[in-house]
């Protein structure tokens, strides 16, 4: 499964509710910032990365929210980390640079990479990823996006990006 149009078939068939909308490709959320007047909801950022064990992580998180790569490393959940290569992310999730999404994810076939959502995003009631492509955005409830992961047997984590901790949700 790595075709936006599977995906697509995936939401609907697990009867999740979406808006998509169409755009030209984004690579950067200052790129995003300039097409989102008529949606509604977070916007978010997603960084793929890797440590020195070779572990993967990707990260979502509300777009305005500051990552101090420095500070994330100090945990010992992420050890050494950086961002992962874009071998790794074309291998693993089966995307390119601009289009990472927890999407992705349903891609990852081995279950190698660790999953954390910022805890600020269960805020809302709508988030917004691109639908592993980045010429178009799917917002949907964060309700049905866990329900779907939970469908799709990804785990999701919640993460604290205030104090770089692990978060346990609502």
């Amino acid at each position: 499964m790595n075709k936006e149009k599977d995906l697509i078939d995936l939401l609907i068939n697990a009867n999740i509710k979406f808006t998509k909308f169409d755009h030209p490709p984004l690579f950067t959320v200052d790129e995003s910032k300039l097409l989102r007047k008529n949606t509604e909801g977070a916007h978010t950022k997603n960084l793929f990365l890797k440590n020195k064990k070779n572990h993967f992580f990707l990260l979502s998180c509300k777009d305005d929210t500051l990552i101090d790569l420095k500070k994330l490393k100090r945990n010992s959940i992420f050890g050494n980390i950086s961002f992962a290569k874009e071998n790794y992310m074309k291998e693993i999730l089966d995307l390119t640079p601009g289009s990472v999404t927890p999407f992705g994810l349903l891609n990852d076939q081995e279950n190698i990479v660790d999953f954390y959502l910022d805890y600020k995003l269960l805020k809302f009631d709508i988030v917004n990823f691109h639908p592993l492509i980045n010429t178009s955005t799917i917002g949907l409830k964060i309700s049905d996006f866990l329900s779907f992961m939970k469908i799709q047997k990804k785990v999701v984590k919640f993460f604290n990006f205030d104090n770089y901790e692990i978060s346990h949700g609502k």
